[in-house]
């Protein structure tokens, strides 16, 4: 039965999470495919750069709420039972750990569109604002000011999901915070980072375009 509860979180989390808002908007509001459009990644800053400012907020609202639901679902699915797995004692803020992280699955794999998708930016970001809203706003932060300085928001998604990684490093070992943070956090930049190697290749050799520079290939 405890089981088949966390069971139950990751089902949700990945078939909410692969919902491809990017595609269907881009359809319903101006008949476009976006994975053939622009970088051709199905994400929201390819429909803002491609159909504007309005397509692209509506996207990216949708993005960060799908994986927001299921995490907060999570808690009350799970409720007070515990999983016990080795030396490891589940409970649900493993509940929204897993949820969150398939979220970030479905986002990048989505089963609706053969497997493809987006970066799992947006996903993530939604899952920490369920979780705690102060990791979202920390790593926000670092994103910002990355892409107002490098003009990468590719460099920025990175450095915001390693900066959050360091946050909980240093949370874990100095105040106590619960492990199971530091675990998503760390699984989650790893997903981010490999979703981005192509953007590294092309940092390296000089040749990553530079947010509003057409041919980026730099999406949510």
């Amino acid at each position: 039965m405890i089981v088949s509860k966390f069971i139950i979180v990751a089902v949700i989390g990945y078939l909410l999470g692969a919902i491809p808002f990017a595609l269907i908007i881009s359809k319903r509001m101006a008949g476009v495919d976006i994975s053939k459009r622009g970088s051709g990644n199905i994400g929201g800053t390819n429909v803002l750069r491609v159909l504007g400012f309005r397509a692209g907020a509506i996207v990216m609202a949708l993005d960060l709420a799908k994986a927001i639901a299921p995490v907060m679902l999570a808690k009350f699915i799970i409720g007070d039972s515990v999983l016990p797995i080795g030396g490891f004692v589940l409970n649900w803020q493993w509940g929204q750990v897993i949820a969150a992280l398939m979220v970030m699955v479905g986002h990048n794999w989505s089963v609706y569109i053969k497997f493809r998708g987006g970066k799992g930016v947006a996903a993530y970001y939604g899952a920490w604002f369920a979780i705690w809203p102060v990791a979202a706003l920390f790593g926000g932060l670092i994103l910002i000011v990355t892409v107002l300085l490098s003009r990468y928001m590719s460099l920025g998604s990175i450095l915001s999901s390693l900066g959050i990684l360091c946050l909980f490093m240093v949370l874990t070992v100095a105040f106590g915070f619960p492990p199971v943070y530091l675990i998503y956090s760390l699984i989650a930049a790893a997903l981010i980072v490999y979703q981005h190697r192509s953007n590294i290749n092309r940092l390296q050799a000089g040749t990553e375009a530079k947010l509003g520079e057409k041919g980026s290939k730099v999406d949510l």
